[in-house]
């Protein structure tokens, strides 16, 4: 059988103590298994009883095979060590000798024994890792205490607390790991830094640093109730620190746990060490964690701190990535030449787009399913955007002027990033609109035609109305464009014609959104989004950029106005809106550093 199915390797690290728990997380993952993989499962131990290994390899299937593996032998060494406090083990260390334990392993996968999956596990060991050391979720526990918070950033020296992960579900690159020499890395920084407070997540955490791929807390979702996820996207629990459903009552998501450990043959072992679980130990729970903090707190006193200054964002402390300053450098040309039309990104080339290469309404039924499953790629791919902090929106502006309008419309918004329609899209659902209307983009026909990968799945299949330079397909276009409108749903523009990145200042718009909404009678609804640098840099070496959207009051057609004159009123009375946003929200006229005259002056509008 394993020969036949790609083969998902899954490590956990257990002793006695933690067998009955194991159990139901096994329980769980093998109900939400698929036939389609052989899932190779291996227990790291250095104390199981042979009754319970005869227990646990029960659960063995055509596709599932289970082994204990002995490591006593192997971390001899290294024991002496191996910090451990309260009711931590050397166990837990085990994960972090796997690329040396298992050469013929590229990928695996880690689970601790307090878990329940309610996915198939398949999912979280396909994902694409690039050459990222390990993916893991952020750390609940961590993300809402303001201690823990301090304690990461300043101690460990994560960069920020929101990318600090948690260890119990780890995807492992094995070979990237051995690469990196991880386990000799590990070792020395045991005889030299003494992580007190999560120990081995510790280390982790800092060896990994810049080399983390972030999940979604889908794939981690610890008892606590931030508010970010609905119950039903949750892929796998966990009951970590003292919120565990064997200890204690009300415990969030707990019916999970029981559903699966009713399953197992230590049911009843579970229930009574919860009914024997005394006052006591529950105080010793509270003083534990509390102790944890304090440690954390005394680790944060000792450490002086810098972290505002690695903040202070300019070109001293930050490496700015060489294409997104020849980018600024080629903004900036062209904002001088007054040339505002021009992208400045390296876009692939422009392939004519004939009639028959674009279904606009989706009327094929393959069209349909396409569009149908691209959706809901793409909704997940921006509520991933928003969770790991790529996109981050951080209030929105008048969304009852997009409420109120009952007709059709054509939405103009500036554009200065590849995910600014991902901003538009969110606000377009939270308004509501979703369940009545649909949300159409236009867009460039390069991006349909020739734009590769994931984007290019969606520049093709998202409810996109791409233009082309073939008259044809422009006259299906506008048809296309008609029926949408006159059916009451909207269409996201960019007047400004071209895509300048991270540039703030409203440039000159073109006729085609207004033409086409006078055309329709329909009105336009400004909306120009302002941006501020957030504490959090990219990968491109620049801070993430927060938004503001601010969506303002439609632009009606006249009636007494011929399409024309329509077309230029609208466009004038738009460009002033966002004019005065611009200048409000960053308190400085709007300028252009135009060069005229052979000499540079700078152009106020």
């Amino acid at each position: 059988m394993e020969n036949n199915l790609k083969v998902i390797p899954i490590f956990f690290a257990v002793d006695d103590f933690y067998i009955p728990t194991m159990a139901v997380t096994l329980q769980s993952l093998i109900d939400n298994s698929s036939k389609n993989y052989y899932y190779s499962i291996k227990i790291l131990y250095t104390n199981v009883s042979e009754e319970n290994k005869k227990k646990i390899k029960k659960y063995e299937e055509e596709n599932i095979k289970i082994e204990f593996v002995d490591l006593n032998y192997y971390i001899k060494e290294v024991k002496d060590k191996l910090y451990t406090r309260d009711y931590y083990t050397a166990t837990t260390y085990f994960r972090l000798f796997l690329p040396n334990l298992y050469p013929q392993y590229d990928k695996v996968i880690y689970l601790d024994s307090d878990i329940v999956v309610l996915g198939d596990i398949a999912e979280l060991y396909n994902i694409d890792m690039g050459d990222n050391l390990v993916a893991a979720a952020p750390d609940d526990v961590i993300r809402t205490d303001e201690v823990f918070r301090e304690y990461v950033e300043k101690v460990v020296g994560v960069a920020d607390y929101r990318r600090y992960f948690n260890a119990g579900v780890l995807v492992m690159n094995l070979d990237e790991l051995r690469k990196f020499k991880f386990q000799e890395k590990f070792i020395y920084l045991l005889g030299t830094v003494k992580f007190a407070v999560v120990q081995d997540q510790d280390y982790l955490n800092r060896l990994c640093k810049g080399r983390t791929k972030i999940l979604s807390v889908a794939w981690d979702r610890m008892p606590i109730d931030t508010g970010e996820i609905e119950e039903s996207e949750i892929k796998l629990l966990h009951y970590n620190l003292n919120a565990k459903p064997w200890h204690y009552d009300n415990v969030l998501y707990e019916k999970y746990f029981w559903e699966y450990a009713e399953k197992t043959e230590y049911y009843e072992e579970i229930k009574k060490v919860k009914e024997n679980y005394s006052d006591e130990q529950k105080f010793i729970d509270r003083e534990q964690y509390n102790n944890l903090r304090k440690l954390a707190k005394k680790e944060c006193d000792c450490v002086g701190d810098d972290r505002m200054f690695k903040r202070n964002v300019d070109e001293f402390t930050v490496r700015k990535a060489q294409d997104r300053l020849e980018v600024l450098e080629k903004i900036k040309k062209l904002e001088e030449d007054g040339i505002f039309d021009v992208d400045v990104e390296d876009d692939p080339e422009t392939i004519p787009l004939t009639p028959d290469d674009v279904d606009y309404l989706k009327e094929k039924r393959y069209s349909r399913l396409k569009n149908k499953f691209a959706n809901t790629m793409g909704l997940k791919f921006l509520n991933d955007l928003l969770k790991d902090n790529k996109l981050i929106i951080k209030q929105i502006n008048g969304i009852e002027n997009l409420q109120k309008v009952e007709s059709g419309a054509m939405i103009t918004c500036n554009h200065f990033n590849p995910y600014d329609s991902f901003a538009i899209e969110r606000v377009f659902r939270e308004s509501g609109m979703a369940k009545k209307k649909k949300l159409y983009k236009v867009i460039r026909e390069g991006n349909y035609t020739n734009f590769p990968g994931l984007y290019g799945f969606f520049f093709r299949n998202c409810d996109t109305l791409p233009l082309s330079s073939s008259n044809r397909t422009m006259i299906k276009f506008m048809e296309a464009v008609d029926t949408i409108l006159q059916r009451k749903d909207f269409i996201l523009i960019y007047p400004e014609q071209s895509m300048w990145w991270n540039y703030r200042k409203p440039k000159p718009l073109k006729n085609g959104a207004f033409k086409l909404a006078a055309r329709n009678n329909v009105p336009v609804i400004p909306v120009f989004i302002t941006m501020e640098d957030s504490k959090i840099i990219g990968e491109d070496g620049f801070p993430i950029q927060e938004y503001t959207i601010n969506i303002e009051a439609p632009i009606y057609p006249d009636r007494n106005l011929s399409e024309k004159e329509n077309t230029n009123s609208m466009r004038d009375k738009n460009f002033e809106v966002w004019k005065n946003i611009y200048e409000d929200f960053y308190k400085i006229p709007l300028e252009y550093t135009t060069i005229q005259d052979e000499k540079k002056e700078e152009v106020v509008v």
